[in-house]
């Protein structure tokens, strides 16, 4: 796989939400900013290590090294969450754009993509969807990333009622 600069990559969206509507996923960057509604959110405390082991795992069945999880990545991850939660729909900008996100959470890499999803219970439920989807699939198997930050927001009176974010990166 060719070697992707954050600044020009991941400037996808996949487009509405599954059949059904049981799931709405984001591809890599965005759609124009989303007035917010202003949901009330309830941040999940997830288990980030299990998170990171379940990546590498994925990453490993393809030759890849491991991930680990850094704590700037994971301030971004639960602030575009939240966003998302807050206005009630997924966007790549709502939260502002994804340079600048990365920036103000200290992030210095040089390669970095981001997952959104909307719906999945569970994080082995999200991780399914985004090993599906060809945007975030190919975003989890960058052989550059080396860490994650991963965060679910629940939005209970949103159509989705839980929001994920995935930032990956090299460092």
């Amino acid at each position: 796989m060719a070697e992707i600069p954050r600044r020009g990559v991941l400037r996808t969206v996949l487009a509405g939400a599954l059949a059904g509507g049981a799931l709405a996923l984001a591809g890599c960057s965005g759609s124009a900013i989303l007035p917010a509604p202003d949901l009330p959110t309830t941040p999940v405390i997830l288990d980030e290590a299990a998170a990171a082991a379940a990546i590498s795992r994925y990453r490993a069945s393809h030759g890849l090294g491991p991930v680990v999880i850094d704590s700037s990545l994971i301030r971004a991850a639960s602030y575009q969450a939240e966003a998302n939660a807050r206005a009630g729909q997924l966007s790549h900008e709502v939260g502002g754009t994804f340079d600048a996100r990365l920036k103000r959470a200290g992030f210095g890499g040089r390669y970095a993509a981001e997952n959104l999803s909307a719906g999945s219970t569970t994080f082995d439920d999200v991780l399914k969807r985004w090993q599906v989807s060809p945007e975030h699939n190919r975003n989890m198997l960058m052989p550059q990333v080396k860490r994650v930050g991963v965060a679910r927001v629940d939005a209970p009176g949103s159509r989705y009622k839980r929001f994920w974010a995935l930032i990956l990166s090299d460092g």
